[in-house]
């Protein structure tokens, strides 16, 4: 496989797991009716433009997109480590930035005991991550 082909390929998966976490985030929001804490919304802040900058870099193929959207992700990667953090317990309630409206330690959902939201935005900012220095190195070859 060439190298164009495979960046093409890797920054593509980007921008599913981009558009998958955006319309997980909304379907949360929207029709489960969950609203979101002050460290959802950051989150979505960084998730969201990824959906829509990343197209731009597929066609045609433009590797300095990579340029653009790492930055969002490892943002926002470091606000879900913090908010997974402060739901696990790590990082004491004292600190917490939601001092109004929904709590940012509460956990709303929790799936098979341990899936909450902030594990599932780690995971899909840690997938992103991944895949575009996977792309960056494969074009820099």
């Amino acid at each position: 496989m060439s190298k164009e082909i495979t960046s093409w390929a890797l920054i593509f998966c980007v921008w599913l797991v981009a558009c998958i976490s955006t319309l997980g985030a909304l379907f949360f929001g929207e029709v489960m009716q969950l609203p979101p804490c002050v460290l959802c919304w950051y989150q979505r802040i960084f998730m969201f433009p990824l959906a829509l900058i990343l197209p731009f870099g597929l066609f045609p193929l433009d590797r300095k997109v990579i340029r653009y959207a790492l930055p969002l992700a490892v943002l926002g990667w470091l606000f879900a480590v913090f908010h997974l953090l402060l739901i696990a317990g790590v990082i004491p309630e004292s600190i917490r930035p939601c001092t109004q409206g929904v709590p940012c330690s509460a956990k709303v959902i929790e799936w098979f005991g341990f899936v909450t939201i902030p594990l599932l935005s780690v995971a899909a900012f840690s997938t992103i991550i991944a895949l575009l220095i996977m792309a960056h190195f494969r074009s820099s070859k």
